[in-house]
């Protein structure tokens, strides 16, 4: 049974959403503070977290930063739950490390598709680990997940690395935004593409100069050629 930490103040919704991830067959474990969650996820080791952005005493950021900066909780993927949707505090939220990002009120049947996907994509292993693939001054070795830029190495985020090894599979083909979130995020297109663009503006300036071989084919999606 797959565990999932909510991390919510607004109780009715923390109720809610325990009562529906236990009827899709989860384990859920429900904390109140920032400070909360992060102790009960360094205790249990959940499958998932789902953290609101806006938490009393600690900061949903905060806490996904501290999540991130410690070898034993940072492969633990985390699905930011927020009221606010500008995007600011979605690019805040990737920075610190979010997986996924889903704007309040949301539907439970997209909530528990995107956890689903989410979890899905986490348990699954790459087919060939020795893989390495070089694309022009970057270089993605695929059995320890890292990426180095002219031999120096760049701190990725999961789903940061999963979409940069996904174009470079696929080097010199258009990549559809849709495509993208079906093939890296793994749930099928639910309305907001904003979520790759975000995440493609985080890896170019990530990757500094390399960055400018993902291009963007306007209205349609991305590409990544030397």
């Amino acid at each position: 049974m797959k565990k999932v930490l909510i991390v919510e103040d607004e109780r009715d919704l923390a109720e809610l959403l325990a009562y529906n991830l236990e009827k899709e067959g989860y384990q859920a474990l429900v904390t109140g503070t920032g400070l909360e969650g992060l102790e009960t996820a360094r205790r249990e080791l959940p499958d998932l977290i789902l953290l609101d952005l806006m938490l009393p005493g600690m900061m949903g950021t905060e806490v996904c930063s501290s999540l991130r900066h410690s070898d034993k909780t940072r492969g633990i993927p985390v699905l930011m739950l927020t009221a606010r949707g500008d995007e600011i505090d979605r690019v805040v939220g990737f920075e610190m490390g979010a997986d996924d990002y889903i704007v309040k009120p949301f539907s439970m049947r997209e909530l528990m598709l995107r956890i689903r996907a989410i979890l899905r994509r986490s348990g699954q292993e790459p087919v060939n680990t020795e893989r390495q693939i070089t694309m022009g001054t970057i270089a993605i070795d695929c059995g320890s997940h890292r990426v180095t830029v002219a031999d120096a190495e760049i701190e990725l985020t999961s789903t940061e690395y999963k979409l940069l090894l996904y174009l470079a599979e696929h080097s010199g083909r258009v990549m559809k935004r849709e495509l993208l979130l079906q093939d890296v995020w793994g749930y099928n297109f639910v309305g907001d593409t904003r979520t790759v663009d975000t995440h493609v503006t985080r890896l170019r300036n990530k990757l500094g100069d390399a960055g400018e071989m993902i291009k963007t084919v306007r209205g349609f999606g991305y590409k990544l050629e030397e």
